[in-house]
């Protein structure tokens, strides 16, 4: 099984989403569907057909993020030391070449990724066009919108 790098707050976040399924949904929904069953006649109850669809939904979830955390390489990005390489988990300053503005990123996992916060996936194009480079050093990504250059400003592991 391939291994997923994730940051440690991102693991730290899926523990937590698995702790508050297993504890509190999941009895949460079993309460549901018993409720619904009282009513009597299953066949034409929404309740209990929508509690069932929520079951199976938290039910897949767990097991999704059961197996995310057990193929998961955790790292700590404020242990990473690449010399000053764009790396999983480093935190980069670029500046975009035509327009001059300027934006941070840390690059994480694929469940961590939330662009409004910053955080960019590995497995996007601007993260992996930043890979290996150093700061000083030009970033060209290939978007549907054209070809973008950037220059890397400063590069951090926070």
């Amino acid at each position: 099984m391939a291994t997923i790098p994730v940051t440690k707050r991102g693991a730290e976040l899926l523990k937590a989403e698995l702790h508050q399924l297993k504890t509190v949904e999941r009895h949460a929904v079993i309460r549901a569907i018993s409720e619904a069953r009282a009513q009597g006649d299953l066949s034409e109850n929404a309740e209990y057909e929508a509690a069932k669809d929520k079951q199976g939904f938290i039910e897949g979830r767990i097991l999704e993020i059961d197996s995310k955390l057990a193929a998961a390489q955790v790292i700590d990005p404020s242990t990473v030391d690449a010399g000053g390489r764009v790396v999983f988990g480093a935190t980069v300053d670029l500046e975009e070449e035509s327009s001059g503005q300027e934006v941070t990123y840390q690059i994480v996992g694929d469940d961590e990724a939330d662009l409004k916060k910053g955080l960019i996936s590995i497995s996007s194009p601007i993260a992996r066009s930043m890979i290996g480079k150093e700061a000083g050093d030009v970033a060209e990504v290939h978007a549907p919108g054209g070809v973008k250059r950037y220059d890397i400003v400063d590069v951090r592991y926070v």
